[in-house]
């Protein structure tokens, strides 16, 4: 609709689109999108790897001193429970205290197996590495460490930075000034500019 316009604003007959510029505009704003996804894959990524850490069942022991394979989500806080050698500590959203003597536990972040005495804390999902040991389960669910910890990841994953959160800000503001000094700069130019203007009608094109 070059009529719309001015004479004095077309070339040819033609008025400029600058199609260039949306261009690169609409592909930057899809590159962003893109390595945001990326980033949140990853993490999505990172939060299944947390959770298949921990074990499936649990041994637990019955007031009669017999012992049964249990779901992991049927433990409960009071619960005796029996690590063997080489199994994992009971940690699906749960953890524990208390084993015997000597044994040693590979903890998360630890170079080394950490050796555990009774009363010690046992953390969900590490490693039993030498002999059978018993625990009672005081912390269970969204209370354990494991849980915890893929409660951050998942928080993470869904906020924002702080210095995003004030680029969105920055550039909110940013776009209205643009709008605002472009809708301006238009009026003023074609009221008040040099000649030709809107009030010549004049097919000459305005000076950049």
């Amino acid at each position: 609709m070059p009529g719309w316009f001015p004479a004095s604003f077309s070339e040819h007959g033609q008025i400029g689109v600058y199609f260039e510029a949306a261009a690169v505009i609409v592909s930057l704003t899809l590159l962003g999108q893109m390595l945001e996804l990326k980033a949140r894959s990853q993490t999505s990524a990172a939060i299944k790897a947390l959770l298949g850490l921990a074990p499936k069942t649990a041994r637990r022991i019955r007031p009669d001193g017999t012992e049964e394979d249990i779901p992991l989500t049927h433990v409960h806080v009071g619960d005796t429970l029996r690590v063997r050698p080489g199994e994992k500590v009971p940690g699906r959203r749960q953890g524990a205290r208390g084993c015997q003597l000597g044994r040693r536990i590979d903890d998360h972040g630890e170079p080394l197996p950490v050796d555990k005495h009774p009363g010690d804390p046992l953390i969900g999902a590490t490693i039993n590495t030498s002999g059978a040991l018993t625990m009672q389960a005081e912390k269970v669910g969204a209370a354990t460490t494991l849980a915890q910890i893929v409660q951050m990841v998942a928080a993470a994953q869904r906020s924002r930075a702080p210095m995003q959160r004030l680029a969105d800000v920055v550039a909110g503001w940013f776009v209205l000034a643009v709008i605002s000094v472009a809708a301006l700069t238009f009026l003023a130019w074609g009221l008040f500019g040099p000649e030709p203007g809107w009030s010549t009608g004049s097919s000459t094109r305005l000076p950049c």
